[in-house]
């Protein structure tokens, strides 16, 4: 697990990577920020991940910065959990033929 990797939600829609980078600088070296944006609008998802330099200063950010008002929303500041494996999807039909619709 990547102590050093923060997941900050309740962003504002307007908010840009720019503006993340510049606010958690205050609590250490940042070394990048990932805004999430939908796929097919462009638009912010809402949420962001920022990476510092150390778990120290990620660990400062997350005491520093966790429920403060950043643009007019409260942020929630958290060590970043590793994506889940989720299970594969598979689309299709898997039921069994009914009866009906034999045709004999």
């Amino acid at each position: 697990m990547n102590e050093s990797r923060l997941f900050v939600g309740n962003l504002s829609y307007q908010t840009m990577e720019n503006d993340l980078q510049e606010y958690f600088s205050q609590a250490g070296v940042v070394t990048s920020v990932n805004l999430m944006l939908d796929k097919f609008t462009g638009k912010s998802r809402g949420f962001a991940f920022v990476e510092y330099a150390t778990a120290a200063e990620a660990q400062n950010a997350v005491e520093l910065l966790h429920t403060k008002e950043f643009q007019g929303r409260s942020l929630t500041v958290n060590i970043a959990r590793p994506k889940e494996e989720r299970p594969a999807r598979s689309g299709g039909y898997r039921g069994e033929r009914s009866e009906r619709h034999d045709h004999r």
